[in-house]
């Protein structure tokens, strides 16, 4: 004669053979496909990654020998930012360079060098600055931006400064990151700046333009 099962104990045997079974097919697709791999995080690029590469400054010494201040020319290649100090066709240094960026950009045109000054600094761009020589606010600029309580404008230096306009485009010592990045004006890697500076002279020709 058949045991009596009551209805509550029927329903409990039900859900403990299907929790059974479940166990069992997770088992098998576990040992089958195997634990997932956590996704590996992504990794932090630094900041020099996303800046361009350069060559660096080249220098033809035997033909800078015979570089003089009058017999020497320079261009500047907007389209491969780079700037050449040359002598008829003969390049005397090839030096990367960072133009002006988009909204101002490097006039194009044939200029000369109007002015030398181995320490300028920019009437227009700079910080201000408090009376310690604390920077109270960095990268402004004179034209816009008004001095806080305390403070006053200092330029940001331009080192061997050869000044091409008079609205104040020059050539000068510089950050590089690979890409048009100034305000307008030829920015050059220090060692370039002081020999194009110590070469050229009041009046040296220069020509601007996308060559």
């Amino acid at each position: 004669m058949a045991a009596n099962i009551r209805p509550g104990t029927l329903r409990t045997l039900l859900c403990a053979l299907l929790l059974t079974a479940l166990a069992s097919s997770i088992s098998a697709q576990f040992r089958l496909f195997g634990p997932r791999s956590p996704k590996p995080m992504p990794q932090m690029r630094k900041a020099s990654a996303y800046i361009s590469r350069q060559e660096p400054l080249m220098v033809n010494h035997s033909l800078l020998k015979q570089a003089t201040p009058d017999n020497v020319h320079v261009i500047v290649s907007l389209a491969k930012q780079r700037a050449y100090l040359m002598i008829g066709e003969g390049i005397v240094a090839d030096s990367p360079i960072s133009s002006g960026k988009a909204g101002h950009s490097t006039p194009s045109g044939n200029f000369s060098v109007l002015e030398k000054n181995p320490d300028h600094r920019s009437s227009i761009y700079g910080d201000f600055v408090d009376g310690s020589g604390r920077v109270v606010r960095a990268g402004i600029s004179a034209k816009i931006d008004s001095a806080p309580s305390g403070t006053h404008y200092v330029g940001a230096p331009m080192r061997w400064f050869m000044r091409l306009t008079g609205e104040g485009v020059g050539m000068h010592v510089g950050i590089l990151p690979g890409y048009p990045a100034s305000h307008g004006c030829i920015r050059m890697p220090s060692d370039g700046a002081k020999l194009f500076y110590d070469t050229v002279r009041v009046g040296t020709p220069v020509k601007v333009g996308d060559y």
